[in-house]
């Protein structure tokens, strides 16, 4: 992309969150807009701490109260690299408000929408990461997407999917 250009314009004020429920792809989309962006992009599942990891990884369901630490420590790395793309799932307003309070700079929201069959065939072919598949039903249910997200549908190619998302961020 060259220097100069819309997409490099765009909310240069602040971070762009890329939430969703596990395995909507919300790493693999951070990683290419960040590039695309020219941002850095932090990965919202490296500041977990211990004790979540190892919850997960046995099918419990995180309360707000475990989420916390994380979000203050995802929080802290983003005001370090300042104009970030974080993949964190965001999935309720408790969080947000977390992370709105925490970060120096806005917070724009991303919400990759996927149907619950759809992802629970991603999350079965997914290997290596702590995540347990078991969990996926609660995040639905715990989902509160927010208002003003860019909701994009994750039932498509990842290209789409970020053809889409500079789409509306031009539009923006």
């Amino acid at each position: 992309m060259s220097a100069g250009s819309s997409y490099e314009m765009i909310m240069l004020d602040g971070h762009i969150i890329i939430m969703g429920v596990s395995g909507c792809g919300k790493s693999t989309v951070g990683k290419m807009l960040a590039e695309h962006l020219g941002r850095p992009f932090l990965e919202g599942d490296d500041f977990h701490p211990a004790e979540n990891v190892s919850k997960m990884a046995s099918g419990q369901a995180l309360t707000n109260q475990d989420r916390e630490a994380w979000i203050k420590a995802l929080c802290h790395s983003a005001n370090e690299s300042q104009l970030s793309i974080i993949a964190c799932s965001a999935l309720n307003a408790t969080v947000r408000n977390w992370l709105g309070a925490g970060l120096e700079k806005s917070v724009s929201y991303i919400w990759l929408k996927g149907s619950e069959t759809l992802l629970a065939k991603r999350l079965a072919t997914r290997s290596n990461h702590f995540f347990s598949p078991s969990l996926l039903a609660s995040q639905f249910a715990a989902l509160d997407p927010q208002e003003d997200a860019i909701a994009v549908s994750v039932n498509q190619p990842v290209e789409a999917i970020i053809a889409e998302i500079l789409s509306a961020l031009d539009d923006e």
